[in-house]
């Protein structure tokens, strides 16, 4: 597996075919934890990105049993809902559920919601704490979206183009958003900067969807295509029924 920064080159995303959850969440911890790993030696710290939903749940609950130097590990977000701070609703509740115990309760998590900001607040200190990641964490929508990217949102394109690691969005319209609409979202810019990244996807109808994204290149269609075409290190994608 390549741990590689960015190198500007552009490298199809590697397809991971498992039978069942069981060894479907093994690879995925595997490839989170060697990327973890890979960083702590080479710097002394590493740092990882991740996504909410209930996909990645299984996996995260795995990863914290690893043996790892959680110390020296920072945990941050990939995208969040617009909410008060510690709803249940939150992708740091996700996080704080099923990651954040056993050894890597002793991870630096970073939260999106703080007390008492503003939107535009949150996003700027957002951004202010953002650094390169080891490695990222993605998931995938029905709808082809990844992060709080949903295809044809409002803004969607200023999105794309920003060159801030994290924006606010409103996904107003947009089923995939459910109820959540206003979110902060990592950009593609912000992805670039890491150095393994991991899309976690089940279901044949997800699969569908991949081999769809891979056959066509407009990001508005379908904005897991960022995903499929960042340039550096290729994509890992776990994928089971």
């Amino acid at each position: 597996m390549s741990h590689r920064r960015p190198d500007g080159a552009c490298h199809a995303p590697e397809f991971h075919s498992h039978e069942g959850e069981a060894q479907w969440i093994a690879a995925a911890v595997s490839d989170i934890a060697a990327a973890l790993q890979h960083d702590l030696d080479a710097s002394g710290r590493a740092r990882l990105l991740l996504s909410g939903g209930s996909t990645p749940a299984p996996v995260y609950e795995a990863l914290a049993q690893q043996s790892l130097d959680w110390s020296r590990i920072e945990i941050a977000l990939v995208d969040e809902r617009w909410l008060p701070a510690g709803s249940a609703d939150s992708n740091a509740t996700l996080v704080r559920n099923t990651l954040l115990k056993a050894g890597a309760s002793g991870a630096r998590f970073e939260a999106m919601l703080l007390p008492g900001r503003e939107l535009s607040e949150t996003v700027l200190a957002a951004n202010a704490s953002s650094s390169p990641a080891s490695v990222v964490v993605l998931g995938m929508g029905p709808d082809g979206h990844t992060a709080s990217l949903f295809p044809q949102m409002r803004g969607l394109d200023a999105a794309l183009h920003s060159a801030a690691d994290y924006v606010a969005v409103d996904a107003s319209g947009c089923p995939g958003a459910g109820p959540w609409p206003q979110r902060i979202s990592i950009t593609p810019a912000g992805l670039a900067r890491s150095g393994t990244r991991v899309l976690l996807v089940r279901g044949e109808h997800k699969r569908a969807v991949l081999q769809q994204a891979g056959a066509g290149d407009d990001p508005h269609e379908l904005p897991i295509r960022i995903a499929l075409r960042l340039p550096g290190a290729p994509l890992r994608i776990h994928w089971c029924p």
